[in-house]
Formats: C-alpha cells, sequence, structure tokens
C-alpha cells in the first residue's frame, strides 16, 4: 500500500557532491508519488542530471569568511535566503525540509527549523561539513555515509542515521554485473578520473607511472583519462611517446559504462566517486585532494582502504614510480585484483536511497524509522555478500 503524497524540499550547494544524492532522493521520493522542490544555487539550477520534474528555486548563496569586511554582505545574503526560502514553504507546505550540505543549503534549513517544519541533513563525506556542523544541532535527523564520521559530536548520534550516500541509477544497476574477466593474457582497463574538472596532477603523473610497469603489464593496458582542457594535448603526446593506448576526453556522458568495464580506478577521492567505487565494486588507487575543507578526501578513503578494496597516496608523495609500484600490488595478479575489487563491493550501501527516502518519509506520516540507527551496529553493516571474489 503506497503512502500518501507529501511535499518535501531538497536543499543543496551547486556541486555534483552534493547535488548527485539530492537528485537520486527525488527521483525516489517521486517514484513513490511525492513531489519535491529544490533549494540551489545558480550552479546548481545548471547541473546536468538535475531530474525534469524537479523544479529548481535559486537562494543568494551568502558566506561569512575570515574576512570581517565581506561579513555584512554574506550575512545580507543568508537573511534574503531565509526569507525566500520560507515565502517557498508557505505556499509549498513540505513535510519536511532535507540539507545536502554547500551554503544554500543553510539559510532553506534555518527557514525550516524556525517554521517548526521537520528538518533532516545528509552528509556525503567522512567529515561533517561545515554547514551541516553549524545545523546538527537545530534539526530533527542526521544522515551519514560511512560508519564514522569525523567531527559529528557524539551527543547527536541518538538522532544520527547511517544511510550511506545515494548514486545515480545507472551506476546502482552495475551492482549486480561481475566483475570484468581479467587474466595472465587479457587487456588490464584502467580509468582515470579526477572529479568533474579533471586533475593536473593526474596527468602529469600517471602516463609515466603506467609506463613503468613490467612489460607483461604494460603491454596489455587500455586506458581512459579524464583531462583538463588545457592539458589534454600534453597527455596524449606522453602516452603516444610512452606507446600506451589510451582514450582521452575533457567530458566522458557514459561514465557509467567506462566504470563497468574498468579493471582499475585512479583517482580522487570525493564522496560521489568513493560511494559508486563501493557499490559497483572496483579497485582503486585513491588520490585525496589536498586543500579539501577538514582532509574530507582523506577520511573518505579509510573504511574501503581498510577493507582492502583501495590503496591511498598522499598528494606530496602520489610520484610516478609510488604510483608504478602500488599498481603491480594490486595488478599483477589477476587473483589480487578480484579479491580488492569484492572487498570495495562489501563496503558498498545500495540501499542509501530508499533508506534516505524511509527516514524523510517519517516525517509527516509514519512513525520515524529506527532501523537504519547508527547506533545499532548489527543493522548499520552493509551487506557482506556480494561479487564472488
Amino acid at each position: 500500500m503506497s503512502s500518501p503524497s507529501r511535499h518535501y524540499v531538497l536543499a543543496a550547494g551547486g556541486t555534483g557532491g552534493h547535488l548527485i544524492p539530492a537528485f537520486a532522493l527525488a527521483v525516489e521520493l517521486e517514484r513513490r508519488g511525492h513531489h519535491c522542490a529544490l533549494i540551489t544555487d545558480d550552479r546548481g539550477s545548471r547541473l546536468p542530471g538535475k531530474p525534469h520534474t524537479l523544479v529548481a528555486h535559486v537562494l543568494p548563496a551568502g558566506r561569512i569568511g575570515k574576512n570581517p569586511l565581506h561579513w555584512p554582505k554574506g550575512i545580507e545574503a543568508i537573511l534574503e535566503g531565509k526569507r525566500m526560502a520560507a515565502r517557498l514553504f508557505e505556499s509549498f507546505q513540505p513535510s519536511a525540509v532535507i540539507g545536502f550540505g554547500g551554503y544554500p543549503a543553510f539559510p532553506a534549513l534555518w527557514a525550516a527549523t524556525s517554521a517548526g517544519i521537520p528538518s533532516v541533513i545528509h552528509e556525503q563525506n567522512a567529515v561533517l561539513g561545515r554547514v551541516n556542523r553549524f545545523l546538527a544541532g537545530r534539526v530533527d535527523a542526521i544522515a551519514t555515509s560511512y560508519r564514522e564520521t569525523e567531527r559529528l559530536k557524539p551527543k547527536y548520534l541518538g538522532k544520527t542515521h547511517l544511510v550511506g550516500n545515494p548514486i545515480r541509477a545507472e551506476v546502482l544497476a552495475l551492482r549486480e554485473q561481475p566483475f570484468p574477466a581479467f587474466s595472465e593474457d587479457g587487456l588490464l582497463r584502467v580509468l582515470v578520473t579526477g572529479g568533474s574538472q579533471g586533475a593536473g596532477i593526474l596527468s602529469e603523473i600517471v602516463p609515466d607511472a603506467l609506463a613503468m610497469l613490467p612489460p607483461n603489464l604494460r603491454n596489455r593496458l587500455q586506458v581512459t583519462q579524464q583531462c583538463r582542457p588545457e592539458d589534454i594535448e600534453a597527455v596524449r603526446g606522453r602516452y603516444t611517446s610512452h606507446e600506451i593506448p589510451a582514450e582521452l576526453g575533457t567530458y566522458f556522458e557514459n561514465m557509467h559504462e567506462r566504470l563497468a568495464d574498468a579493471h582499475l580506478f585512479i583517482g580522487r577521492a570525493g564522496a560521489s566517486t568513493v560511494a559508486e567505487l563501493t557499490a559497483v565494486g572496483r579497485p582503486a588507487i585513491l588520490v585525496p585532494l589536498p586543500i579539501a575543507t577538514d582532509d574530507h578526501q582523506a577520511y573518505n578513503t579509510a573504511e574501503i582502504c581498510a577493507a582492502g578494496g583501495a590503496r591511498m597516496i598522499r598528494q606530496d608523495k602520489f610520484t610516478a614510480s609510488e604510483l608504478a609500484k602500488q599498481i603491480q600490488a594490486i595488478a599483477m595478479n589477476p587473483q589480487s585484483l578480484a579479491t580488492a575489487a569484492h572487498a570495495a563491493w562489501n563496503c558498498g550501501y545500495p540501499n542509501a536511497v530508499s533508506d534516505l527516502a524511509d527516514l524523510m518519509e517519517g516525517f509527516g506520516g509514519a512513525p520515524l524509522m529506527d532501523v537504519i540507527r547508527v547506533a545499532d551496529s548489527a543493522e548499520a553493516a552493509p551487506s557482506a555478500q556480494g561479487v564472488t571474489a
């Protein structure tokens, strides 16, 4: 029996890391018969992948930085955003508002808590973000993506729920597919990305590292690499000089298909990247972005690395020789690669979007779900079954 139709507001900053889980939740809630509205900034309203039924409302993205001279302008933008959100709530009448982090989420959640509307925050990273830290004491529920979340105060654990990080449906659909066959003489398909804009350090290091591999690995390489536009010709030249076949692009629309074929991933450790790697079960060598706030990308790698599904290299240690050594350690033996894939798969949270939707439906309708509380570690653990190693 389906639940009665309700309204929900999703608020998120304008990056893919904030909006991909928001889009996934909107699709799931609308599939269940509910109606959703999105609050974001100008970037977010134009991000590819937004469901066509999800109406975006652009709010001022005010922020309070370190320079006191900028505070008045930031405060003015936040207050205007709060007023705009309050007007939306008056007409839309949401059962609950959920924030996914980022500056536009702050005035929306502030307006919701001020109006007595049930509120939730979702944290995609393994460190509670700045906006979510500020709101954690005011909201009704906190949804997390990792078993351990840094900067989350113990006093909030009673309202904290481990759900995982919702990902795109086309990626999640790959979860039940077997790991691509890999043998002693078969192709080794390597996927390299640095996030939506690529990463210059990957362009500099990866081609030379692959060239250092022993001939029995190097001669079987098939590389797909996302590059920044200004780097792509130089990277192409490096691969050509090393005689390594590589497909390069600044953006791949069918990234889920590339991930499906890949035996090994090399790239950054953003929340969506790690969530997709663990959902699909792909071994990885992760290079956290060193300037990420609170070093959250390094914390994102902890769970998958501890399980044996990935290796992490700090950027200051990320040299061609070190990367070549780590690739050999994870890919020299076909069974080692399959075992790492299995370990990564077991770290996934395939029910993230449905669990988060259940949590939202707990407001304004049925009693709040308790089955996914972090406090009960047995319930919180991801599935231990998956792709056979």
